[in-house]
């Protein structure tokens, strides 16, 4: 079980480190203090946000922000935004 959380662990912490850099690029560094990378999947970048004020905030701005991040890479089709924890 514990071979299984670490490695969920490394995948999700590769996942970050290729997406955050991009994500650095284009949202601030307020923005960034509240949201986390939850997944990538199928072209979609799934991001926790902390609050429902950010959540719709970053909402607003979803399509700048996707149009940002696929000048950085074509990969991300679509952005989720959740509530979640961001820790």
């Amino acid at each position: 079980m514990r071979f299984m959380q670490d490695l969920a662990q490394q995948h999700l912490s590769g996942v970050e480190g290729f997406f955050s850099g991009a994500l650095k690029k284009v949202l601030t560094k307020s923005e960034m203090e509240h949201i986390k990378i939850n997944y990538f999947k199928n072209g979609s970048l799934h991001l926790f946000v902390d609050s429902s004020s950010w959540l719709y905030s970053l909402n607003l701005k979803k399509e700048t922000i996707l149009k940002q991040l696929q000048r950085e890479n074509k990969n991300i089709k679509d952005l989720k935004f959740r509530i979640g924890d961001v820790k």
